[in-house]
């Protein structure tokens, strides 16, 4: 994407975000609509941008602009465009963060779990899904330290998005006898698939489709069964949390 707009820092952008604020004070206008804002900021980013959303933030004059794996910020006009995280220093919570969080939140229960490789330890109470490439470095690691997990059940989507081995290779586990075995033997213990990946695959089609719509761009992507997302190969301390932490 081409920025066609002029961008400015966080720290250079608090003079202009103050003058803006007391010019708002003084205007006997309205405060402009979040749709007039998306228009101008769609008009200056030009047609090949995906605008999902605009909302206001605590910043008069400020907006939030969704851009679906990002967010930035922009004035009313969209003469400037503002890269970064927002921080509410009093509280020293991560406004972007949080956010993203919100807004890439995924509703678990509609997910086609049909189409993923379950793996059930002790009672499977916990739950989670993950989207995960065969030949991914991470997401062995990851396995690594699921297998330190018990009363856990994990869903996961084949999402072969490195290169033509790991669709060979996910093709293979999906027609697998046993596609849970397959996984974590390719997985945890490097022993290579032995079915032929000739059986009906068009699920690892439908798991990439799934993962463009939801943003997933990198692997592994943890999924929480409250719809929260964990990037990457988290540390087994920081998982257990979160997994306890589900609500």
């Amino acid at each position: 994407m081409t920025l066609r707009i002029r961008t400015i820092t966080l720290t250079a952008v608090a003079g202009a975000l103050l003058a803006a604020a007391a010019l708002a004070s003084y205007s006997a206008f309205a405060d402009p609509s979040l749709d007039s804002v998306k228009v101008a900021v769609q008009n200056r980013l030009g047609s090949d941008a995906s605008i999902k959303g605009v909302a206001k933030t605590p910043i008069a004059g400020l907006y939030e602009v969704n851009l679906g794996k990002e967010i930035v910020y922009s004035d009313a006009n969209a003469d400037y465009l503002v890269l970064g995280d927002l921080v509410d220093t009093r509280t020293r919570k991560n406004l972007t963060q949080a956010r993203n969080d919100e807004l890439n939140k995924v509703d678990f229960a509609s997910l086609p779990l049909a189409n993923a490789v379950k793996v059930v330890k002790g009672n499977g109470a916990r739950k989670l899904a993950v989207f995960s490439d065969p030949n991914c470095g991470y997401c062995k690691r990851l396995e690594t330290t699921l297998k330190g997990f018990d009363n856990i059940t994990v869903y996961t989507f084949l999402y072969p998005m490195l290169s033509p081995d790991s669709d060979a290779k996910a093709k293979a586990i999906w027609c697998s006898a046993d596609r849970a075995k397959a996984w974590q033997a390719w997985m945890l213990d490097h022993q290579s698939p032995s079915a032929a990946g000739n059986c009906d695959t068009s699920a690892l089609q439908k798991n990439l489709a799934l993962g463009q719509k939801l943003n997933v761009s990198g692997t592994p992507t943890i999924i929480l069964a409250d719809g929260r997302r964990l990037p990457g190969a988290v540390p087994a301390e920081q998982l257990d949390k979160a997994l306890s932490a589900q609500h």
